[in-house]
């Protein structure tokens, strides 16, 4: 099974596709991650973005993917992935999906989690509350008003890209995190009938 998990920031992506990794066994895949691994493999590509990110700049889409493309080829993934927070934009998809037909594999579904911005902004003041040892650096309403702005702006197009190709499943974010769970678990037993 091979997915990928939509929705802004503080939507609950890592929480349900940990969950749902576990699940299926098959493996949740953070880009984020999976640079800091390459990085510390010292891989030929893990070694360019490090030059990247030490200048402060995006790493490219091509670096990225190209991590990715070395990712899903271990042999941790043969049952399949979940990747979190990949692609973020139509170019990173578009790039994806001529990666994966060229080893001969497709995405099953992508699960997008529907939240409203209002009770996002909630949640993460509320995190920062309850956090042990303080909150992370993002958990403001500010911080988290500008990642939705981007989000809204970048990666919110992928909606409609993959509603087109008949490969997103919505499900309700709003819910709590056993209900969410149930839901993806819902749609994706319903997709592979």
């Amino acid at each position: 099974m091979r997915l990928i998990f939509l929705g802004p920031p503080g939507a609950g992506k890592g929480t349900q596709a940990e969950r749902i990794a576990q699940r299926y066994g098959i493996q949740q895949l953070s880009t984020g991650n999976m640079l800091r691994a390459a990085v510390a493999a010292k891989t030929p590509v893990g070694l360019a973005a490090k030059d990247i990110m030490a200048r402060g700049d995006l790493v490219p889409d091509e670096v990225v993917v190209e991590i990715i493309s070395q990712r899903i080829d271990e042999p941790d993934c043969a049952n399949g992935f979940i990747l979190d927070g990949f692609p973020r934009t139509v170019a990173q998809a578009e790039a994806l999906e001529g990666l994966l037909e060229d080893k001969g594999m497709a995405l099953d579904g992508v699960v997008e989690l529907s939240v409203d911005d209002t009770i996002l902004i909630e949640r993460i003041e509320k995190r920062a509350r309850e956090t042990a040892g303080g909150p992370r650096a993002d958990d403001n309403a500010d911080a988290l008003k500008t990642r939705l702005d981007v989000y809204h702006a970048q990666t919110a197009p992928l909606i409609s890209f993959y509603r087109n190709k008949g490969q997103l499943r919505a499900v309700d974010g709003m819910a709590d995190i056993d209900a969410v769970s149930e839901q993806i678990v819902a749609v994706l037993e319903k997709a592979e009938a």
